[in-house]
């Protein structure tokens, strides 16, 4: 079912994040199709462009890896051979220098775009997981597309759906819903924004070289809580490794990511997000491993909003419970 699901859900959340863009297109006189057709084209420009941020930081961290391995074991030899020595336990370093440069050169290849080639062509062995994918590409596009042109007629025909005397609730909960959302997607919009010329201007001081792609890459996993902010930091830790080795600059990266996660955390998130979501930790990381294994990579992007509305439908129906008369008696 969840393959099922994953596609339109994946859909209506795209829908319902470039619908702005679409309105603003069709206040500047923009007829609705024209309109729906550019938002789509702008989202599919912006997954781009995350992704090619990613295949740049790989196509520049990759050489760096098979360049710096033989310092490290170099530095590992200064400083572990006269300890090995002292216990009369005799190590060969330079062959294990020769084995990890042989070994590396085998499994790691000059560059990036020999290696996104290499996974291209793992990935068409399997026609089937191609199909599904290409399919799965299409329908998003597709509906997200009519889901822009047809969505207030969308929705009246969900109002005519529901009962006469729920429809003034069920409208109440889905107000109140779409201002959660809509406050969750503009201040993570605007956290984003700050955060990555932050990280940007803060690694490029330091001396790290592809400052702005990782710190713009950095900055948009910050929609991916705990899991987005590890996964920078650890780059940037790589990064600065591959460059400069265990020095103060590696130092300088775990400062400028604390004070980063401190200006974020406790004033940025709370001022312009908000802490209207209310979700416990634990039950982000719930979430997360949750709509993670439900609906694959977009589960866990989507996690923080669905978890968002259904807390929306947990305080009405609790609510309602501690109402009625059988609560209350």
């Amino acid at each position: 079912m969840a393959e099922i699901f994953t596609p339109f859900l994946t859909a209506f959340i795209l829908a319902y994040a470039l619908r702005p863009v679409c309105l603003w297109l069709e206040k500047h006189r923009l007829p609705r199709g024209l309109a729906a057709a550019l938002a789509v084209l702008f989202g599919l420009g912006l997954i781009f462009f995350i992704l090619s941020l990613f295949i740049g930081l790989l196509k520049y961290e990759i050489p760096l890896i098979r360049a710096q391995i033989p310092n490290w074991i170099s530095n590992t030899q200064t400083w572990l051979g006269p300890k090995l020595t002292e216990l009369h336990i005799n190590f060969d370093w330079a062959s294990l220098k020769v084995d990890a440069i042989q070994k590396i050169t085998e499994h790691i290849n000059e560059n990036a775009d020999t290696l996104m080639s290499s996974a291209l062509d793992t990935v068409l062995l399997s026609s089937s997981s191609v199909i599904a994918g290409f399919v799965n590409a299409i329908l998003i596009i597709f509906v997200m597309f009519y889901l822009l042109i047809d969505w207030t007629h969308f929705f009246g025909l969900l109002r005519t759906i529901v009962p006469v005397r729920a429809q003034d609730t069920v409208h109440h909960l889905a107000m109140h819903t779409d201002g959660l959302l809509s406050q969750y997607l503009r201040g993570m919009l605007i956290v984003v924004s700050i955060m990555a010329v932050y990280y940007s201007a803060g690694l490029a001081l330091v001396g790290v070289k592809g400052a702005v792609a990782l710190g713009v890459f950095t900055a948009l996993m910050i929609v991916i809580p705990y899991i987005g902010i590890a996964l920078g930091l650890s780059l940037a830790i790589i990064s600065a490794l591959l460059q400069f080795g265990p020095h103060t600059e590696v130092a300088g990266v775990l400062v400028l990511f604390g004070i980063g996660q401190f200006i974020e955390g406790f004033f940025l998130t709370p001022r312009l997000v908000g802490e209207r979501i209310g979700l416990h930790p634990v039950a982000v990381l719930f979430a997360l491993l949750l709509f993670g294994k439900l609906f694959g990579f977009f589960g866990v992007l989507l996690a923080l909003p669905i978890s968002a509305v259904s807390l929306v439908l947990v305080k009405y129906l609790w609510s309602v419970y501690t109402q009625s008369t059988w609560y209350q008696k």
